[in-house]
């Protein structure tokens, strides 16, 4: 750390370019930034500078981070400093922990993502802030007990002036320091002491009793075994603990403390700085929430991306490629306009110009879009790219747009809680009526919820084809699910196949499921993509087992779980969550990650079931 304050942060990999971005990432935080391009650099760095925390490349021509982590910790005054592993490959569980054996603190991957790197370095360099500023504390603590004791009375004056100065500085840093009389059995605080546990300043000193209710019982009893194991030759100890002030605010506490013996070696009195590290601990909550949010998306993007290439069909290879890249680039259409709003919607007219764009020009547009500003719904924005992308790739193909004088209309309109689309092309060369269902037909009815009105209708004309599709946008909240005791109907035609209920709120992805639990030898009931529609397929239909989203578009599917687990319905969650966002009660069950495993869900569905369906291997989806 410099004279201004600064922690330094060095950057080790090999590679230039992988060392600018890292330092364009971390420039903002107003750190020092040190760069090293190999490993011997680094170690030269590391005698000389006192870093705070390290980026290391994991892997590197010299020797491996690995390596060069293990060598760092060697060195007494870097044992405790935070090192981050940055890898370009797949990390295994083996490589893992091999790396916090070595003594990292976390792994980021590659792509990196800016706001994540910023988050750990951020608060792994405010911590080493922290922790140097404690020592010095600390060392300032331990100077003054001495000479307090030595002469006290010569100095009484100067200690007062000096006690308020370094007060003000502890309450500045969200600091402060304490003092407890084990004789008398008293405390005294310094300002930033009283502030830290929710007092006034000029607030009576707090009680023995007072102070010991603010913490709970295995946080006090740790310190008292840390006062009791204080000797004349070990008397500091440090304690990260938690304490709840009088209104319930709960707060985070590092406490560092230090214990005065008299000439017979028996413990007078206790005197400690606190250091109040709550927003430190609220970011770290942040990131992870941050990165278990990414790790969803990322998740669920891949199911999606996994949907597509195994329901997607062509006559051709060369088409089959094309198609599916044309769809991942609509997909990723639909993800940048995310981004750019942070998730919080997707706006329908850049959404569906990026897709018209190379077939408009100054000289002729080829469309003609309309429609009022709507911001599309996370979980419906790249359905709607998607049916756009659709719609428009038949249109080239066999459609309007295939012909020179072909022409597309395309409007929409929010009406009653509902997105109506209206497609009508014109002059092109007809629209015969399909043998077969669509890849295009299958994302749109994957995104209807019927029960809710929702529908869509081709007309097949001379003049060209006519599709209107009515979707909801909002999800339907059914506060207390309600489920008849019996089944009021029992489809017939699925004879004796076990009904397996799927409930997704991405259609595409619900599809595949459904796909494949019908390859399976069982009969597939949805995709439902909100409770409300779950709840009428259940009282519509016999039910045997389950497969559930966790997330239904922001509301919870356990209700439901719930009501599945009181009737003793087997169930599966499928989920791009970790497995621990499963909430408390519902462990005993299955949990299946996205994308889709077609065995492991087999093996569930077997084990779940009586009798076992047939076992004949999944065709490949192509």
């Amino acid at each position: 750390m410099d004279a201004n304050g600064r922690v330094n942060v060095l950057l080790v990999d090999d590679q230039p370019g992988k060392l600018m971005s890292y330092e364009v990432m971390l420039a903002d935080l107003g750190e020092n930034l040190i760069k090293a391009s190999s490993a011997n650099e680094a170690l030269a760095v590391l005698l000389k500078t006192d870093v705070g925390v390290i980026l290391v490349d994991v892997c590197m021509p010299e020797f491996d981070g690995f390596e060069l982590a293990r060598m760092i910790r060697e060195h007494p005054r870097y044992q405790q400093t935070a090192i981050i592993f940055i890898s370009a490959i797949h990390i295994s569980e083996a490589d893992s922990l091999r790396g916090y054996d070595c003594g990292a603190v976390d792994y980021v991957p590659v792509p990196v993502v800016p706001e994540v790197l910023r988050a750990k370095v951020r608060v792994f360099a405010d911590l080493h802030r922290k922790t140097r500023m404690l020592e010095e504390f600390n060392r300032e603590l331990e100077s003054r007990v001495a000479e307090r004791t030595a002469a006290l009375a010569a100095s009484a004056a100067r200690l007062m002036e000096s006690e308020r100065g370094r007060s003000l500085a502890l309450a500045a840093g969200n600091m402060g320091s304490w003092e407890y009389d084990l004789t008398n059995n008293t405390w005294h605080l310094d300002e930033g002491q009283y502030r830290i546990f929710g007092l006034e300043p000029d607030d009576k000193p707090p009680t023995d009793k007072f102070v010991r209710s603010l913490f709970r019982d295995e946080d006090w009893q740790k310190m008292l075994q840390s006062l009791y194991g204080a000797t004349s030759q070990q008397r500091s100890f440090q304690s990260e603990l938690r304490l709840i002030r009088g209104n319930g605010e709960a707060r985070w506490c590092v406490v560092t403390a230090a214990v005065t013996f008299d000439a017979h070696d028996k413990a007078q009195r206790v005197s400690g700085v606190t250091v109040d590290i709550t927003e430190r601990k609220e970011a770290e909550l942040k990131q992870t929430l941050l990165a278990r949010e990414v790790d969803h998306r990322a998740r669920n993007a891949l199911a999606v991306v996994q949907a597509i290439v195994r329901l997607g069909r062509a006559r051709t290879i060369e088409d089959y490629i094309s198609g599916v890249e044309g769809r991942v680039r609509a997909l990723a259409r639909s993800h940048e306009l995310l981004s750019q709003s942070r998730w919080q919607g997707a706006d329908i007219h850049r959404l569906v110009e990026e897709e018209f764009a190379p077939y408009q020009s100054r000289d002729r547009r080829r469309a003609h879009l309309e429609g009022p500003a709507i911001i599309l719904p996370p979980d419906k924005a790249q359905s709607i790219a998607l049916i756009v992308h659709e719609l428009a790739t038949n249109a080239v193909k066999y459609g309007a747009l295939s012909g020179k004088a072909g022409h597309v209309d395309f409007r929409w309109e929010l009406r009653d809680g509902q997105l109506k689309l209206t497609w009508t092309e014109t002059g092109g060369p007809g629209a015969p009526v399909p043998d077969t269902k669509g890849f295009g037909t299958r994302i749109i009815e994957a995104s209807l919820n019927k029960g809710r009105g929702d529908n869509a209708s081709f007309i097949w004309r001379p003049e060209g084809l006519r599709c209107e599709i009515a979707l909801s946008l909002s999800p339907q909240r059914d506060e207390t699910p309600e489920v008849a005791e019996t089944p009021t109907v029992v489809k017939a035609a699925d004879g004796d196949k076990p009904h397996i209920l799927v409930v997704e709120d991405e259609g595409l992805v619900g599809a595949l499921t459904s796909e494949l639990i019908e390859q399976m030898g069982y009969a597939a009931l949805g995709p439902c993509i909100d409770m409300g529609e779950a709840m009428a397929t259940m009282r519509r239909n016999r039910i045997d087992g389950a497969v559930l989203d966790v997330n239904l578009g922001g509301e919870l599917v356990f209700p439901l779980a719930k009501v599945l687990a009181d009737r003793a319905i087997p169930l599966v969650f499928l989920t791009g969550y970790e497995k621990s966002a499963v909430a408390d009660g519902f462990e005993e069950f299955p949990i299946l990650q996205k994308p889709i495993a077609a065995d492991e869900l087999r093996t569930v569905l077997a084990l779940m079931l009586s009798p076992t369906p047939r076992t004949d291997p999944i065709g490949s989806v192509a």
